[in-house]
Parts: structure tokens; C-alpha cells; sequence
């Protein structure tokens, strides 16, 4: 893998504490989710009355409600370790490293993802939104950042920062605004007081140095619309346009898995493909 972070990285996500009970967690996941007792017990196959036991502390579940109920209430698989402790059980979930003997094909199977989507850029990131691999192609959009933003790559940081991505984004305030939106929904979902204080930090950052900001929030009028929102950016004098995809893992059985996201970058337009094409990537 290409500008691969520490291992320490990978895992990003807050643990729960596991000195609170399960039923209060498992109250909190539910609330959060604006399920009543009722419309969660009918999706489990339980009932009301022994949802209501084991949020109050009547009632100890089985590591198997646990892990249903945590099933039904879409609850990430770190936090579901949490439960399982909470409620007196062992981890069912593996949290590997992802440099470990035991995440060898998937490693295997990355890079090869990465280099086959080349000359398009692509990376992967964890939970935390660290950079732990990218293609020659994301490469060629970092080229010449300054190194205190890709020591310990984030990719919300290297997008926002002033001294990053930003000032060379076109449709700086639209792109922020998606960035902004997408980490509100997965703060909303998840637990992590590491990604909360990423949003804190990077929704701070001043929106200056990008063109539509330079123009008084002007921004350039497109061409032709775009079948989604672009990421419009210049490199190496050009305006590329991308359109953004992101890729997980179904069904993983391991926290450093069900971490991993690849985000992919498609060329919204002939233009950019054809230059994609035709440049130099680097080593």
C-alpha cells in the first residue's frame, strides 16, 4: 500500500466505557435510532415489557439478545464489544491490525484495488477518516502539500485545512458543506469522540483561499450540469472535476474491517479523463 499510516491509526473509534450497564446503552443506542420499546421488540422477536427489564437492570439479557438487539439497532461492531462487556460477556469481534498476518489477503486485495483504479485517485481510510493507503492517482492530487498534513494523513484535514486542498478547490463551499454533512450523519450513528473532534476541528478551519471565496462566494458557472456534485479542483493548472464513491465491507466479523472505507474518484467529465490519462502519475 501507497502513504500507509501507522497501524496505530486504524483503530479510530471511541470505545464505550464499559462501567455502564447494558440496559442503559442499549437504551441510548435505541433512543438514538428513535425507536419506542415497542417497534424495537417487534423487530427482534422480543416484547416490550422485556425490552423495558433490560433497559431498567430487571432483567440481564443473553449474549445473544445483546448481539441482536445491536443487530436491529444498527450499532457499529466496536460498540458492540462494548455491549457485550457491559452485559458481562467476552468480545465476540476480532480488532486486528491491519499490517497483521491476519488481514494479509485483504490487504492483497487493496492494493490491488488501488492499482488497478489507477490513473484515478482512490484511498482508504478508517473510521477516524487517517489516510492508511492511496493510488498513484490520489498522489497526484497531494502533490506538493506541505508535510505536516501528510505525516499522519486525514483526509478531512488535507481537504479543508487552508494550507491543504482548499485553496486550490473551485467549489470550495459546496464541497465543505458535503464533508460537513457526511461527518454529521456518521457522528449521529456512531459513538466516537475522536470524530467529533474532528468535525470541531475542521469546521473551524476559515473558508478562505478557495476560488468560490476569493469571488465573494461566487462560484464559476459549470459548463453543463453534472449528474452529482463534483469535486472541482485545480491540478497542475487544470480544473479537474470528480464525482466521489465510497466502499465498505458487508457483514464484517472484525473492528479494523468494519472500519475500513475506500473512497474512490471518478472523472465527472471527458476532460479530466482524458488528462488523467495523459499525465505522468507519481512514484
Amino acid at each position: 500500500m501507497v502513504n500507509t499510516a501507522d497501524s496505530a491509526t486504524v483503530c479510530g473509534m471511541t470505545t464505550v466505557a464499559t462501567v455502564t450497564g447494558v440496559g442503559a446503552l442499549l437504551r441510548e443506542w435505541r433512543e438514538r435510532r428513535r425507536l419506542s420499546q415497542l417497534e424495537l421488540a417487534l423487530r427482534a422477536d422480543s416484547s416490550a415489557r422485556h425490552i423495558s427489564f433490560v433497559e431498567t437492570g430487571r432483567s440481564r439479557p443473553s449474549e445473544e439478545m445483546v448481539l441482536r438487539l445491536a443487530e436491529h439497532l444498527d450499532v457499529p461492531v466496536r460498540e458492540r464489544n462494548a455491549l457485550l462487556l457491559a452485559a458481562g460477556y467476552a468480545p465476540r469481534y476480532t480488532e486486528s491490525a491491519l499490517d497483521g498476518p491476519e488481514l494479509g489477503p485483504l490487504r492483497e486485495g487493496i492494493d490491488r484495488l488501488l492499482a488497478g483504479y489507477d490513473p484515478y485517485p482512490a484511498v482508504v481510510v478508517d473510521g477516524s477518516y487517517a489516510v492508511l493507503a492511496a493510488n498513484r492517482g490520489a498522489g497526484l492530487l497531494l502533490d506538493g502539500l506541505p508535510g505536516h498534513l501528510l505525516e499522519q494523513p486525514n483526509a478531512m484535514r488535507i481537504t479543508l485545512h487552508p494550507e491543504g486542498l482548499a485553496p486550490r478547490i473551485r467549489n470550495l463551499r459546496e464541497w465543505r458543506g458535503h464533508l460537513l454533512a457526511q461527518m454529521e450523519r456518521q457522528i449521529a450513528l456512531d459513538r466516537s469522540e475522536l470524530l467529533r473532534r474532528l468535525y470541531e476541528e475542521v469546521a473551524a478551519y476559515p473558508v478562505a483561499g478557495g476560488r468560490d471565496a476569493a469571488d465573494g462566494g461566487r462560484e464559476e458557472p459549470e459548463p453543463y450540469p453534472y449528474f452529482a456534485l463534483p469535486l472541482r479542483i485545480e491540478v497542475a493548472g487544470r480544473v479537474l472535476s470528480f464525482v466521489s464513491s465510497i466502499s465498505t465491507f458487508n457483514t464484517p466479523m472484525d473492528v479494523t474491517v468494519a472500519e475500513l472505507a475506500i473512497e474512490t474518484f471518478l472523472p465527472a467529465d471527458a476532460a479530466t479523463a482524458a488528462f488523467l490519462r495523459s499525465v505522468p502519475l507519481p512514484g
